[in-house]
């Protein structure tokens, strides 16, 4: 955001002596390689990165075949002012075009493509709901205007249900806002109120969806192949197939060094010694932990077990420091962070799409989410561009949904979304898009549905105080730092992608010591036009009537009280 602090590195003393374990293969280890080696100028060789699963990219995934069905467990939502995600994409090379980035196309996508919504809710199987409003009266604008003026302190452990009153989570606004971003009314109200700040330059559009950016495919394909790759061809050592099971540290008068860690690699335990010199990164929690899949013809059976990977790795390490946070905060009920989704994967389809882009009025991959108000699962659904993956032959569709209530019978299918075959959540999703009477016709042409349950999905937005999540680099660390939705960047919101990259910058930049600054958080907030314009849309107004307060008597003939 700001040109002028965009330098380039020098190179630190002895950085080719140096080692870096970067513990977990999500995109915050993945950015954090690319910014050791651009700027803090380590040898790929150098860097290594521990994933237990056989796929790099954590929970921005993508995969299958088109005979077997395609799943994607979801995408994190995008926007223009993700400053450390556009600048880590600003130097990955473009698998299409190798003179030309990631970020070029991903740019030229949205400026050819942009999303616009003009069917944002639906309601009585497959009537376009008004979107026009936000529904808020002025005690309920107002109320969310306190929610921004309150301080994190203040709000300490309250929750959404706690904040704000029944009427107003039934509002426009509220569908958007748990729709778009996951939230139930159990989670913590602070994430509201940053969701709110860091998003305010888009609630004047939020009922269209404007200003949000979507990739070519899904985001492995667009986003991680072309990191991973690149990363490969810089030499970075890939030790798939290892389950870190915790890490060593001597910590002694606030001073807190990575010694090792363990592993286990085809059975075996295995210690790895870590020099004095050497650095550490560990992501210590995942959205998609203990994720299980079904089928067209069998449910995702919910993982309650106590092994929860990174998690359990965190809630050993953090009884080693005050300073590690607290796990028990984020990972503990299951029945409070679980969410489905389901991928829909259709053959020679004439049905689906065709009506849907009727309904929608957009072209494929142009109108976003969609949020069906009067169902019992509160389902969504999303058509992305087409194709949605890069093996994707062109008479094969793609349609992906998720719901956020999954323990009320469905509408249509007398059964709870969780209990679910992917069919049968496929039906209550066409009995709700007013396609009820050919869903016999479509379940010819479907290939698979696959549902996902992800026990952890929404674990990061659970009540939390200053502390929880601990910090990036945690006070004394010498070579250690955490990385991803868990640790604390004041100001951003997790659940993006570029929360984890942000994380990744400032562990780099923080433990190389080097002298370029972190990309700042934008600070919409603080810009009287976007807080005009958020107000206005709030209160469902044109202007703001000025003349009614002492203020406007002050402003009156001036550019600003033009513009109010």
């Amino acid at each position: 955001m700001f040109n002028y602090e965009k330098i380039h590195t020098r190179k630190p003393d002895g950085i080719e002596n140096r080692q870096a374990y970067l513990l977990g293969g999500g995109i915050g280890s993945l950015a954090a390689a690319a910014f050791l080696i651009r700027d803090g100028h380590m040898p790929g060789k150098n860097i290594y990165i521990y994933e237990q699963s056989d796929i790099l990219g954590g929970s921005m995934d993508g995969a299958g075949e088109w005979e077997t069905g395609y799943t994607a467990r979801g995408g994190r939502e995008i926007e223009p002012h993700f400053e450390c995600f556009s600048e880590l994409f600003s130097f990955i090379p473009s698998i299409k075009e190798p003179d030309r980035t990631v970020l070029d196309e991903f740019y030229e996508l949205n400026e050819k493509e942009p999303i616009l919504s003009n069917c944002r809710l639906v309601e009585n199987q497959g009537k376009v709901a008004d979107s026009s409003s936000l529904g808020l009266t002025i005690d309920q604008a107002m109320r969310l205007g306190k929610l921004v003026m309150t301080t994190e302190e203040a709000l300490g452990h309250t929750t959404i249900a706690d904040f704000f009153d029944e009427n107003f989570l039934q509002t426009n606004f509220w569908y958007f806002f748990e729709t778009m971003f996951a939230f139930e009314p159990w989670h913590s109200v602070v994430e509201v109120k940053r969701y709110m700040q860091r998003f305010m330059h888009m609630i004047g559009g939020i009922n269209r969806l404007e200003g949000l950016l979507h990739t070519e495919y899904n985001q492995y394909d667009s986003l991680i192949l072309p990191l991973i790759t690149w990363l490969d061809e810089q030499g970075v050592v890939f030790k798939s197939g290892c389950e870190v099971t915790d890490i060593d540290f001597d910590i002694s008068d606030n001073r807190k060094k990575a010694t090792g860690f363990w592993y286990k690699k085809d059975g075996k335990e295995v210690q790895q010694k870590v020099s004095e010199q050497d650095i550490v990164m560990f992501t210590n929690g995942s959205m998609t932990q203990n994720t299980t899949r079904g089928s067209l013809h069998e449910p995702a059976i919910l993982n309650r077990s106590t092994e929860k990977g990174c998690f359990s790795v965190w809630e050993k390490i953090a009884a080693k420091s005050p300073n590690f946070g607290h796990p028990e905060k984020f990972c503990s009920d299951v029945d409070k962070t679980k969410w489905m989704s389901f991928t829909i994967t259709l053959k020679d389809d004439e049905i689906v799409f065709p009506y849907l882009e009727e309904l929608q009025k957009n072209p494929t991959g142009m109108n976003g989410l969609v949020t069906i108000k009067d169902s019992n699962w509160l389902l969504s659904w999303v058509v992305p561009k087409d194709p949605h993956f890069r093996n994707q032959p062109e008479n094969v569709k793609v349609l992906w949904a998720y719901g956020l209530l999954l323990d009320v019978p469905g509408n249509y299918i007398k059964k709870t979304y969780a209990e679910c075959t992917g069919q049968e959540m496929f039906e209550e999703l066409l009995y709700h898009m007013g396609l009820k009477d050919r869903i016999s016709e479509i379940l010819e042409h479907t290939i698979n549905v696959i549902p996902a349950m992800m026990p952890y999905i929404t674990s990061q937005f659970m009540p939390r105080v200053a502390g929880d999540r601990p910090d990036v680099i945690p006070e004394g660390s010498e070579n250690f730092a955490f990385l991803g939705q868990f640790a604390e960047v004041p100001d951003d919101c997790v659940f993006t992608v570029e929360y984890s990259v942000r994380t990744a910058m400032m562990a780099v930049y923080g433990l190389l010591n080097l002298e370029k600054k972190v990309e700042p958080v934008y600070p919409s907030w603080y810009d009287v036009r976007v807080l005009a314009t958020a107000t206005k849309t709030l209160l469902g107004v044109n202007h703001l009537p000025l003349d009614q307060i002492p203020l406007g008597k002050l402003l009156q003939k001036s550019e600003l009280s033009k513009f109010l």
